[in-house]
């Protein structure tokens, strides 16, 4: 089976695209806790991460995906605080939807009505019709921009798993329904972690308030094994077995760039005060068994005023790991690596470490994890009346994912102001379980992909 017509420039990059429809993206990234006409490090310094979520009325919550990403994401949402429950389930098989509402049952009491457990491609649309308060999104990734679309058209606060799209339109879709929600005053919570984890804040205020001087340069790093893959079974049609496997396919993941990569990217775009306007890189396949994606990376990302920026990602059995983020300044470095955030002078000597809580057995730890601080911080949000939006900051992260990724597949430069001006959609044009004949399956060529 050949799909060549769809390894060409239009594939990767698209065709200029209608940008009044999103309207003018600034390029400033919205940060949580940002009260009006401060600076970031203010709007950091201001913000409360609380142990636990305020009480007040009772919050109710839908869940869309019902995986183990997005079963996770509703006990998380279930810790947060007093009085919220998970009301509502959708998912495209009802296999998965049974699966979480038997652990939710199981583990934390909740039990979800028949009427409100809903299976198919509109799913989504019939849950948001039960009268939820808070809609988590945690599908596989090309669905999130129809999903937040709808979500905030139906004027629901959310929280969103990360990335939050696969392709440059649903990108720009994300940040398009961004602005609205801001205009409704719904708070909106992205799963990208760092943001929400108590080390990274302090270090990030310390780097803000000039502890290392002006930040010239950094490295985001992602390495570690495979992850997994799930063979099809003869009973499933095309459709439902791309889908099984999604974090194997581009068009429904982002190839792992984007859809694993993207905490580390996010970090550097929050660190370096801004996007990369431009990127050059690599990658290839050397060892996946399913899909049509890469399984290594590296990219040079060069922001507007020079700096440059390197990013490496790599899911392959047996090699070097590290997940990590540094960034060089002019009078030291920020140093992220796991339990181990510090800063440290020109020499290597470390100037400031974050207080970790130590064990018996000596290891560290922070008193409540991302996981939980991402929903304890959305929903006192909603309760404090003190709305937070990150769906724009997080799209600009996962465009920049993407602009790596078609960078590494061409083997070409390629610039954020292409993604703002595109119309990439890899997903088919119509979602049924059966075939799926108008996506690329190929693997992308460098020097070969980026033609016409």
């Amino acid at each position: 089976m050949s799909n060549k017509p769809n390894l060409s420039r239009r594939n990767f990059l698209g065709k200029a695209a209608a940008v009044g429809a999103v309207g003018a993206i600034s390029p400033a990234l919205i940060t949580s806790c940002a009260p009006k006409g401060k600076s970031k490090i203010v709007e950091y310094l201001n913000c409360t991460l609380l142990d636990k979520a305020p009480d007040g009325p009772e919050l109710k919550a839908g869940l869309i995906g019902c995986g183990g990403r997005g079963t996770g994401a509703a006990m998380n949402f279930l810790s947060a605080g007093p009085n919220l429950k998970i009301t509502a389930l959708a998912d495209v098989f009802k296999d998965r939807l049974e699966d979480c509402r038997g652990k939710l049952k199981n583990d934390w009491k909740q039990e979800i009505a028949d009427e409100n457990c809903f299976v198919g491609f509109d799913a989504y649309e019939k849950l948001l019709a039960t009268g939820v308060d808070i809609v988590i999104l945690a599908t596989p990734p090309y669905f999130r921009p129809i999903h937040f679309e709808a979500a905030v058209q139906a004027k629901k606060h959310c929280f969103l798993e990360k990335p939050v799209a696969t392709d440059a339109a649903g990108a720009r879709s994300i940040m398009a329904s961004a602005k609205k929600a801001a205009g409704m005053d719904l708070s909106v919570v992205t799963g990208t972690q760092r943001r929400h984890q108590r080390d990274y804040v302090e270090i990030y205020k310390k780097v803000a308030g000039g502890a290392i001087g002006e930040i010239t340069g950094g490295n985001v790093y992602w390495n570690q094994s495979k992850l997994w893959h799930t063979n099809p079974k003869p009973e499933w049609s095309e459709m439902e077995a791309m889908i099984r496997n999604w974090v194997n396919w581009t068009w429904l993941s982002g190839d792992h760039i984007v859809e694993q990569h993207v905490h580390n990217i996010d970090v550097g775009c929050w660190f370096m005060g801004n996007h990369p306007v431009k990127a050059l890189g690599f990658g290839s396949r050397q060892r996946r068994v399913t899909g049509d994606q890469y399984d290594n990376f590296s990219i040079d990302y060069v922001f507007e005023d020079g700096r440059h920026m390197h990013s490496m990602c790599r899911q392959i059995n047996g090699c070097g790991g590290g997940v990590f983020e540094r960034f060089q300044g002019t009078e030291g470095a920020a140093l992220l690596n796991g339990n181990n955030i510090r800063l440290v002078d020109l020499a290597g000597k470390d100037i400031w470490t974050f207080p970790y809580i130590v064990n018996a057995q000596g290891e560290k730890s922070i008193a409540i994890g991302p996981y939980d601080q991402e929903h304890i911080d959305l929903v006192t949000s909603i309760r404090t009346h003190k709305p937070i939006n990150e769906a724009e900051s997080t799209a600009i992260s996962t465009m920049v994912g993407i602009m790596g990724r078609i960078s590494a597949y061409t083997g070409k430069e390629v610039t954020f102001d292409e993604m703002m001006n595109s119309d990439m959609n890899l997903g088919p044009k119509t979602f049924v379980l059966g075939p799926v004949n108008d996506v690329s399956k190929e693997l992308p060529i460098p020097g070969e992909a980026f033609v016409g």
